[in-house]
């Protein structure tokens, strides 16, 4: 996810994976394109623009996270993998929980922080450093966890579930969006071979949550494809928007998954914690 002349970058390595997040983060506002063909392909036209993120979960899948959570003010949220806050926020402004959001960048925290302050939800939403296995919450803090399409990347997922259930309170829900992984196509790949797991309900109920529902999302995997191929063909625009080294990072990813093809199918999951 670095570009170097002479030595190729250790794609499983954290330190260099966190600086490919840092990059990509920090360089996403910067970039008019990125922010107008994820919009176009990824998002959909009704996502409130203030909310823009770099997922693939659109307003009415948003809604359904809402009325699956439960949450209303005085409970509280935690979103894992919050990158800079875009669909926490929009959350914590329709439910009026207190947002935590986690997130393995430091960059995408700072850039969480001052959106909330924008958004004036800066006395709702606390953003802090953490992974999915090690988030740094106390346990049973929260009524209610979301995540949006980043659980895929985690490099143990059994313990990603198991902290979530953690961190959860008895009756809480946890409601995610998350690829399920082909194992045979991503042997030997960086971050994605890590951790192979196609069906993600074992995991939930080894970690005592009840699987009130596991779907396919609607529309797979058209998004992912145009979504994909539209940045990459807007390739000239994007680096000079946002620079060689978070381009690089972001195109590696985009060409590995149309050539790899490692997703099986995107899901949409909601599960109680016993």
């Amino acid at each position: 996810m670095v570009e170097s002349s002479n030595v190729q970058p250790d794609l499983n390595d954290p330190n260099v994976i966190s600086m490919g997040y840092n990059a990509v983060h920090g360089a996403t506002p910067e970039s008019p394109t990125l922010r107008r063909l994820w919009h176009e392909h990824a998002e959909g036209a009704d996502f409130p623009e203030e909310f823009g993120h770099i997922s693939f979960v659109t307003l009415s899948q948003l809604r359904r996270m809402a009325g699956e959570l439960r949450l209303g003010p005085g409970r509280t949220l935690v979103d894992l993998g919050c990158g800079r806050g875009g669909p926490a926020l929009w959350m914590a402004r329709e439910t009026g929980a207190q947002l935590v959001g986690v997130d393995l960048s430091d960059v995408a925290i700072e850039h969480a922080k001052a959106r909330a302050a924008e958004l004036g939800l800066g006395g709702q939403a606390q953003f802090v450093v953490g992974t999915f296995a090690e988030t740094g919450l106390e346990s049973n803090v929260a009524d209610g966890a979301m995540s949006e399409d980043a659980i895929q990347y985690v490099p143990d997922k059994r313990a990603a579930v198991a902290e979530a259930a953690r961190i959860l309170r008895p009756g809480a829900r946890l409601v995610f969006t998350a690829f399920e992984l082909e194992p045979g196509r991503v042997a030997g790949l960086p971050v994605f071979g890590a951790d192979p797991v196609d069906d993600y309900r074992p995991l939930l109920s080894d970690a005592g949550f009840t699987v009130d529902a596991y779907e396919e999302a609607p529309g797979w995997p058209e998004p992912v494809t145009a979504t994909y191929s539209a940045l990459l063909n807007a390739g000239p625009a994007l680096i000079q928007e946002m620079g060689q080294v978070a381009a690089a990072a972001l195109f590696s990813e985009l060409s590995l998954t149309l050539q790899q093809q490692p997703y099986r199918r995107r899901v949409f999951v909601v599960a109680t914690r016993a």
